[in-house]
C-alpha cells in the first residue's frame, strides 16, 4: 500500500490553522491570557486535536514565536541588505525588528506591560531565535563562536529591554543604540 505522501503537508497546514487563529486571538488580548480551550474553538477544533498537534500551551507558545521570528528575521534581513557598514546595520536592524514587534498586534502582546511578559521569556530560552540572532551577528562580521553567542544573547537582551521599556521614542532609541550597542558589537577596528 503506497504511502500518503500529503500527510506531512496536511499535518503542517493543520498546525498553520491553529497557529493562525492563535495569533487572531493574540491581536485581540495579550498573548498570555488566551487559553488552549479558546484557541481550539477559534480554529475550529476539538481539545484533543490542538493537543495532538501541540502538547501543552509553551509547545504552541514556542511554534508561534518560532514561525513568527523566522518571518520577521527574512523580513529584517532584506531590509538591512544594502547597508555596508556593520554598525549602521546593526542599529538599523535592532530598529526595524523592535519596530515590527511594535507594530504587530500579535507580537506586542507577547510584551504587554499588563501581563507577564511571556516574549521575553521565549527570546531568552528560543534555540531558534538564538540561532537566528547569532547569525545576524555573524553577518556583522564576527566569527569568533563565543563572542557570536554572547553577543547574540546580549542582543536579545537588548531587544526585550527595548519592547519592555520603551525610549521616548525611536530616534532616543536609535541614539541609545549607536552610543552603546554598536561599539560594543562591532568596535571601529571591525569596520
Amino acid at each position: 500500500m503506497p504511502a500518503d505522501w500529503l500527510a506531512d503537508r496536511r499535518t503542517e497546514a493543520a498546525a498553520d490553522r491553529i497557529l493562525d487563529a492563535a495569533e487572531d486571538l493574540f491581536r485581540r488580548r495579550d498573548a498570555a491570557e488566551v487559553g488552549m480551550n479558546e484557541i481550539a474553538k477559534a480554529a475550529g477544533c476539538s481539545r484533543a486535536t490542538l493537543y495532538r498537534y501541540f502538547e501543552n500551551r509553551d509547545a504552541l507558545h514556542t511554534a508561534y514565536v518560532h514561525r513568527e521570528a523566522q518571518r520577521l528575521y527574512r523580513y529584517l534581513t532584506g531590509h538591512v541588505a544594502a547597508i555596508a557598514d556593520p554598525a549602521d546595520r546593526l542599529v538599523e536592524g535592532m530598529l526595524t525588528a523592535v519596530r515590527s514587534v511594535r507594530e504587530n498586534p500579535a507580537l506586542s502582546s507577547w510584551f504587554a506591560p499588563t501581563a507577564r511578559p511571556i516574549g521575553g521569556e521565549m527570546a531568552e530560552r528560543s534555540d531558534v531565535v538564538a540561532a537566528m540572532v547569532a547569525a545576524f551577528v555573524q553577518s556583522l562580521g564576527i566569527h569568533e563562536p563565543g563572542a557570536v553567542d554572547r553577543q547574540a544573547r546580549w542582543l536579545v537582551r537588548i531587544l526585550t529591554s527595548l519592547l519592555l521599556f520603551p525610549a521616548r521614542d525611536e530616534a532616543e532609541e536609535r541614539q541609545m543604540l549607536e552610543e552603546f550597542v554598536a561599539p560594543a558589537v562591532v568596535p571601529r577596528s571591525r569596520r
